[in-house]
């Protein structure tokens, strides 16, 4: 059996009726997947198969969570997953996906969803992952803003505010300094 062989779901032997399949997706699957971006977690996939008129719709609902890397302070952060997907699959000379049908080879029958699940997964990820309020790696964000060098009002929301999160009473957002040598290129696009 290979590495993945648990996650073959057999269409050919779905004539009517529905099937669930159930899947613990954690370390180890992860491990398998060898993928940067997610190295550990704990998801409980249940797949439901429903053959129907030609087709089969793979329903999955995925819900857990995993750990990721923090994008502000890069330490380990949980990231809860709660995902419903459709997919549908139907038998065919070779293996393709067009217009949202995967077409599996009718000599095979079978459809591996291992690495669907992990794309599930990290489609419930957003693109910008950083702790709540006051999580972060009080180290790393007092080095982070010993070294910013933008203004104030060009952070990424616009709001004015590059760390929310930590409650240091010794910086202020108006200390941010810019570097002079872009100083002369700010007139420039304040006159246009």
């Amino acid at each position: 059996m290979s590495k993945f062989g648990q996650y073959n779901v057999v269409l050919k032997d779905l004539n009517e009726g529905s099937r669930i399949f159930e899947y613990e997706l954690n370390d180890e699957y992860f491990k398998k997947i060898d993928s940067p971006e997610i190295q550990h977690g704990k998801v409980h996939a249940i797949v439901q198969v429903q053959p129907k008129q030609g087709l089969y719709e793979l329903s999955f609902n995925l819900e857990g969570s995993v750990i990721i890397p923090c994008d502000r302070c890069l330490d380990d952060m949980t990231q809860p997953i709660q995902y419903k997907e459709k997919l549908k699959a139907k038998l065919g000379d070779r293996f393709s996906e067009e217009d949202e049908i995967v077409i599996v080879p009718e000599s095979e029958g079978s459809i591996n969803i291992a690495w669907f699940l992990y794309e599930f997964i990290l489609l419930n990820i957003p693109i910008k992952h950083v702790h709540a309020t006051g999580e972060c790696n009080k180290t790393m964000v007092t080095k982070l803003r010993k070294h910013i060098t933008r203004q104030k009002d060009d952070d990424e929301d616009g709001s004015g505010v590059l760390f929310e999160d930590d409650e240091d009473d010794d910086f202020t957002p108006d200390e941010i300094q810019t570097d002079p040598r872009w100083d002369g290129l700010q007139n420039i696009k304040e006159n246009n």
